[in-house]
């Protein structure tokens, strides 16, 4: 019996949080998986979506590429979603999965528009507790599966190649790497003093900085034509889509309110926040639950001046130890199963599809 899974998404870090469910389910021959949605333009309610735009670049063959007219008229038993809001066929369909892309103190996950869907598989503790908080999903409720980030596997077992990916970007690795990951947010570091930052840390002369803007930011810039100009030797802009390898390879995390920072929590190095109180402000005022006095920011330094931050760098880098039992503690409370989130997806997809029990190898 064959089982048919669907994802949709409209963004590359969607699809990436899908990913190591599709390198299994893919070389499954009891399994046909597809993807729909794409790279989105228009306004709500009459989007366009660009599917080979959205997924070739991110390896998906062409056969498995759906456009969103087409899985109108087909069935599938699971269909899988990163982003708040399903990209569905009209009806036929069975299990709706929300799995997210990420789990930050913003806390844009937890929305009653999640109890849409009939699994959630659930990040950690944390994002359980917040469901519960914000009366949404009761700590018995069964479509709270804790299952883990599964995007975030290879931060656990530490396999990438180094060497390949410094040379990559022209970096020799006698400097320590930065990594400066911003939110996609109206009210970002990058719009508010991240250019001045940049370009204090390449001309202090210390580090190799790479620079990775969001991939859907909410203000539709071009970050990557606004900072061009401000690349060099040891200072570059990172167009991957993935980050995993970039956190990898970096020695200090420098962000602001993405969930980025709690995915580097598990390889327990320095962070620096960029202070964002706009930002903040913005996301109160919306109703997210927002969350400063958990865990929030308290993994790494936050910087409130442009100024300051490559004193606080080098400060952090001198001691990496410093708040790394905080950091413990955030990843163990925000990660089930770490380093095997994928492995407990597809446990649950085998007991969920047991003709398909073959799932889980």
């Amino acid at each position: 019996m064959t089982t048919r899974v669907l994802f949709t998404g409209y963004a590359p870090v969607h699809f990436l949080c899908f990913r190591p469910i599709w390198d299994r389910l893919a070389r499954r021959p009891d399994t046909e998986v597809f993807v729909s949605g794409g790279l989105r333009t228009g306004a709500a309610g009459a989007f366009a979506y660009d599917g080979a735009g959205l997924y070739r670049p991110l390896g998906v063959p062409d056969g498995r590429i759906l456009p969103v007219e087409a899985i109108q008229s087909r069935t599938f038993d699971v269909l899988f979603s990163a982003n708040k809001r399903i990209i569905a066929p009209r009806g036929n369909f069975g299990t709706l999965v929300q799995m997210f892309h990420g789990v930050s103190f913003r806390n844009r996950a937890v929305r009653s528009e999640s109890l849409d869907y009939d699994a959630l598989f659930l990040i950690g503790p944390y994002m359980r507790r917040k469901f519960a908080e914000q009366g949404l999903l009761a700590e018995a409720d069964r479509r709270g599966v804790p299952i883990g980030f599964p995007k975030t596997d290879p931060l656990v077992a530490g396999n990438f190649d180094r060497a390949a990916l410094l040379a990559r970007y022209g970096f020799d690795g006698s400097r320590p790497v930065l990594l400066y990951a911003p939110t996609g947010e109206a009210h970002n570091s990058l719009e508010t003093m991240g250019e001045a930052v940049i370009r204090d840390l390449s001309s202090c002369g210390h580090f190799d900085l790479l620079i990775k803007p969001h991939d859907h930011p909410k203000n539709g810039r071009d970050w990557f034509a606004e900072l061009a100009p401000l690349e060099g030797p040891h200072t570059k802009l990172a167009r991957d889509h993935d980050v995993v390898p970039l956190l990898l390879l970096s020695d200090l995390l420098i962000t602001d309110a993405s969930s980025v920072a709690n995915e580097y929590t598990l390889l327990d190095r320095p962070i620096l926040f960029l202070d964002v109180p706009e930002l903040l402000r913005e996301s109160r005022e919306s109703g997210a639950a927002l969350d400063l006095e958990g865990w929030g920011r308290k993994g790494g330094v936050v910087v409130e001046r442009a100024e300051d931050a490559a004193d606080a760098t080098i400060e952090a880098l001198a001691d990496p130890g410093r708040l790394a039992d905080v950091r413990r503690a955030i990843a163990k409370d925000l990660f089930y199963n770490p380093g095997r989130a994928t492995d407990a997806a597809m446990d649950w997809l085998a007991r969920r599809f047991p003709a398909s029990e073959r799932l889980a190898s």
